[in-house]
């Protein structure tokens, strides 16, 4: 059985996969082996999901997010006590300070649908920051297994539109695992923050 490795085309914007005239001439290895493997994938979601990195920055990011959710709780306890005053005392007061206690109740209610979006903003940016941070530190793994495999190509599953692989192409747990034995690999540290300490 003669062994094809896979070359990539660009034909007319499309990529194609055919044979390689030098694969052809070369004997094939064993099957299932790892050198057979030429083209890989990973699949960066689940590498984010298992990995100790991966695993830290969604900590580090809940842990941000209580914090948050604790302040907004106490501002949204703050504008019900408000507006029960308004509700049971408003008819009983005079009309400028039932006005006056209807427009401090505004006011602290979009100052807390400002800060509720500013939270939100501030979360978004903190978690494109770590997760940038892990698959920089991920690119390096990523190309350090690659080399060892001998892989002419290494792709994202998702981002690749990978319509068809075999589980042999999928290097997602080998990466894992690389990624999870190398130094310092507990996870990222946010910016402005300490690091964990031993």
């Amino acid at each position: 059985m003669r062994h094809w490795s896979a070359v990539l085309v660009l034909v007319g914007g499309l990529l194609v996969v055919g044979p390689s005239l030098a694969a052809a001439q070369q004997p094939a290895p064993a099957a299932g082996s790892a050198s057979s493997v030429r083209i890989a994938y990973i699949d960066v979601q689940r590498v984010l999901a298992r990995s100790s990195a991966g695993v830290a920055a969604r900590e580090q990011l809940e842990r941000e997010k209580g914090g948050m959710q604790k302040e907004m709780d106490g501002k949204r306890q703050e504008l019900e006590k408000l507006r029960d005053e308004l509700e049971k005392k408003g008819p009983l007061m005079t009309a400028d300070a039932r006005r006056e206690k209807q427009e401090t109740f505004e006011r602290k209610r979009r100052d807390a649908a400002r800060m509720m979006d500013d939270y939100q903003k501030e979360l978004e940016k903190k978690e494109q920051l770590l997760l940038q941070r892990v698959l920089q530190d991920l690119s390096g793994v990523i190309d350090r297994v690659g080399k060892e495999r001998g892989c002419y190509l290494i792709v994202e599953k998702r981002g690749a539109s990978v319509l068809y692989a075999s589980n042999e192409a999928d290097l997602t747990d080998e990466i894992i695992r690389a990624y999870d034995q190398q130094p310092g690999a507990k996870g990222p540290v946010a910016p402005g923050a300490s690091p964990p300490k031993p």
